[in-house]
């Protein structure tokens, strides 16, 4: 007899006529990875702001966490509306609101006028979060973790762009050319995208329905075994990676190295590792399945911690460790999210409540690395890592056998 989560595989199974085909996946990984790009975007460019403002990059970096915050803002708020709503209309209304902020922030006049336009900007680009459910639901059972990959490598391409290009951009042309620019292609790319989404006229997104969605988040993760595993396990593997990453540039130009901001900057490449191992991810999950694939994240993360460890001292550590991780960050996001979006009768909630989970394992992550370095320095920063996969692991395994033995 076929088990809930198989039958609700099935039922969501569309007709030939609904498969997406390559060009529709294409132009909707290219909008995830311009909306994603938006987010990051003011963190490569905060020195060029500083200056520009007459400040430091230190007096600004607010800044960057105020795109973080607005960011969990609209997954909490926008997010869930992808159950309810038309779609299309709410992609067209979000590119909108996205480029006239963009457009804003690069004609702000001051860090507080540029600081409120971060902040709608990123609470708008939760565009990426509301394909993906669609994405998933219109795939053939089949090959349904290889579509999800296709968007999630180029949401991770639009990030390390953001980090790359766009501080290369920005000191070429300077940090406001940049918003413009950004502002330009989100347009451009978000309303192609609406238009080549199913209309769903029928879906309208209430403001009831909207707050009953928001509601409903906690009891869905409860009564939903899958979901809650999926969210916990993302949320200690991006804790992970964040307490990292976010830490790596103060190994790269403090006394260890002494690299300079901008060649500390292009370690940011390493994340191309995990735009080529989406893919490869998603072909794996359809094979084996998410829990397996999930497993093997794990153990190539917890590989990874210790030679990022050793990397305080050795530079081909951390070029190792770098790649691990990332592999691990995107198998592991592929896995877990084909999980969540199939586990559910509402995957645009189910997908909110696990991204939205993955978001806040990794800020805090984030917030205890900062201290880590200061008092106990790169291994601080690494035993952080370790306790958020042992803790994103260790209570779910907890979990799993409460669960077989009731």
């Amino acid at each position: 007899m076929p088990s809930a989560t198989t039958a609700s595989r099935q039922r969501r199974t569309p007709s030939p006529a609904r498969r997406p085909g390559s060009a529709f996946l294409v132009l909707i990984a290219g909008a995830t990875a311009v909306t994603a790009a938006n987010i990051y975007l003011v963190a490569a460019l905060l020195p060029l702001i500083a200056h520009d403002y007459g400040s430091t990059a230190s007096a600004v970096a607010w800044i960057a966490s105020v795109a973080q915050l607005g960011y969990a803002v609209g997954l909490l708020f926008f997010a869930p509306l992808g159950d309810r709503a038309n779609r299309r209309r709410l992609v067209a209304v979000l590119t909108l609101v996205t480029t006239a902020a963009l457009a804003a922030g690069a004609a702000a006049p001051g860090t507080a006028a540029l600081a409120a336009a971060v902040f709608v900007t990123a609470a708008a680009t939760v565009i990426p979060q509301l394909l993906v459910p669609l994405v998933a639901e219109r795939a053939p059972a089949d090959r349904r973790a290889r579509h999800v990959a296709a968007v999630v490598a180029g949401l991770f391409t639009g990030i390390v762009a953001a980090r790359v290009l766009g501080g290369l951009a920005g000191q070429a042309f300077g940090w406001r050319w940049v918003f413009a620019g950004s502002a330009v292609l989100t347009l451009v790319l978000g309303l192609a995208t609406a238009r080549v989404l199913p209309s769903e006229r029928g879906r309208t997104g209430s403001a009831s329905g909207f707050l009953a969605g928001i509601a409903a988040l906690p009891g869905l993760v409860r009564h939903s075994p899958d979901l809650w595993r999926a969210c916990l396990r993302q949320a200690g593997m991006f804790g992970a990676w964040s307490a990292l990453w976010t830490s790596l540039a103060l190994l790269l130009t403090g006394p260890e190295y002494g690299l300079s901001t901008a060649t500390a900057g292009l370690f940011g490449l390493f994340g191309l590792t995990a735009s080529a191992v989406a893919p490869l991810a998603g072909g794996l999950v359809d094979r084996f399945g998410a829990a397996k694939v999930v497993r093997a994240a794990y153990l190539l993360a917890a590989v990874s911690v210790p030679l990022f460890w050793l990397g305080g001292q050795v530079m081909a550590a951390l070029f190792a460790a770098s790649i691990a991780i990332h592999a691990a960050l995107v198998t592991s996001h592929v896995a877990n999210q084909t999980l969540a979006l199939t586990t559910t009768k509402t995957p645009a909630a189910a997908n909110t409540a696990y991204v939205v989970s993955g978001f806040a394992g990794g800020a805090l992550a984030s917030a205890l690395a900062g201290p880590a370095y200061a008092h106990f320095g790169w291994t601080g920063v690494s035993a952080v890592a370790g306790a958020w996969l042992l803790t994103g692991w260790g209570a779910t395994a907890v979990g799993t056998r409460r669960v077989a033995s009731g």
